[in-house]
């Protein structure tokens, strides 16, 4: 597996993907999904020779916050290190930024996976959230 940037935007195989972990609320609107990858700050695929397997997309400053926006790998590829190894190379990039944050589904399961990462929830901060 290697990651690197994902910089062609390829709308079939993105469009595949968040529809095969069930993401359809962006498949719903592919323009402002192929907009939102364009205006991020960074995203990373990972890849089987030419297969993707999965991408991070991450928004912010780069400096004060990052916010990881969507985090997704094909289902026949989960459960490998996959996800794990695109989150921890956005850990790595931006280790030096006070603010690394996502949000997720409420889960045991992905809740367990981002503190295997070192992830707090945001009431351990004494702190919430909100979304409109």
């Amino acid at each position: 597996m290697q990651i690197k940037e994902y910089k062609n935007y390829n709308e079939v195989e993105i469009a595949a993907l968040y529809e095969s972990v069930g993401w359809t609320a962006y498949t719903d609107d592919l323009d402002a999904l192929r907009r939102g990858f364009e205006n991020s700050l960074l995203v990373l695929g990972a890849y089987d020779g030419e297969n993707l397997l999965g991408i991070i997309r991450v928004v912010g400053d780069a400096s004060t916050i990052v916010f990881i926006q969507d985090i997704l790998v094909f289902p026949e590829h989960q459960r490998k290190g996959i996800g794990t190894a695109l989150l921890k190379e956005v850990l790595h990039r931006y280790a030096h930024v006070r603010q690394i944050a996502l949000t997720t589904d409420n889960t045991e399961r992905t809740k367990a996976f981002y503190k295997s990462l070192g992830f707090h929830e945001y009431s351990e901060y004494g702190i919430c959230g909100f979304m409109r």
